[in-house]
């Protein structure tokens, strides 16, 4: 997967843009991400909001992955490659 960032909320917070074109079913990424013990906070179809690796992430129906907080910009894409594969073998 390709991806570009943008830095949020400051700097504090980066998102990971997929150059993919993705349809994500956020609620059933949230039903599996709780599954894998992250505490979800919102999910609906537009959105998914929950707690990993010490961060709140949001995962975008388009596939787009904000993490905060986080500044390190290989990270971000890393932590998004690795969660949008995850999900791709989880997710019907």
């Amino acid at each position: 997967m390709k991806f570009t960032t943008a830095r949020l909320c400051g700097g504090k917070a980066l998102m990971a843009i997929s150059s993919d074109e993705l349809s994500i079913d956020t609620e059933a990424a949230a039903r599996y991400m709780e599954s894998q013990g992250c505490a979800v906070t919102q999910a609906d179809d537009m959105m998914a909001v929950f707690q990993w690796n010490g961060m709140e992430v949001t995962l975008y129906r388009q596939g787009k992955v904000m993490f905060f907080p986080l500044e390190d910009k290989a990270l971000c894409i890393r932590y998004a490659t690795e969660m949008l594969e995850s999900l791709e073998h989880a997710l019907p």
